[in-house]
């Protein structure tokens, strides 16, 4: 899929639910929110790399360990507000959309598609890339158009 001229890509966010909800998210509404908190480099150069328009899942960690929404990103890679350490980026983010049924980290796990994924390979990087494929096959298990 392709936004503009270049190609879109794909992320996942996972957060919390205690912390930060899909519901907290939904109600920030076309504002988004800023993807705040991060401390862990490899996320921080993840969210470096995102372009206005690309797309991510957003997924609850912890207890319900499922994609439950869809996100877009709305501003990109800027100092994170919640602190002083100009070493911590972030993005900000808007939902666009719920997974109608949402995908657990046991689905992923089974689908055979989805064997690379980094969610299933690495389930504690709070920011990562999602391949086109990874991404058709999660919109499908959760009823969602691509």
């Amino acid at each position: 899929m392709e936004k503009g001229d270049r190609l879109m890509r794909y992320w996942l966010f996972k957060s919390e639910p205690s912390t930060w909800s899909w519901d907290q998210q939904k109600a920030r509404g076309e504002a988004g929110e800023e993807w705040d908190g991060v401390r862990n480099y490899q996320a921080r150069n993840n969210m470096r790399e995102m372009k206005l328009g690309d797309r991510g899942f957003f997924y609850h960690s912890q207890t319900e360990k499922a994609v439950v929404g869809i996100v877009e990103v709305i501003a990109e890679s800027h100092p994170d507000s919640t602190t002083d350490d100009e070493r911590w980026d972030c993005v900000d983010i808007k939902a666009v959309t719920d997974v109608g049924t949402p995908v657990t980290l046991e689905m992923a796990k089974a689908d055979p598609r989805l064997a690379d994924m980094v969610l299933v390979n690495n389930t504690r990087l709070s920011v990562q890339p999602v391949t086109e494929a990874e991404w058709r096959a999660i919109c499908e298990l959760g009823g969602v158009k691509p």
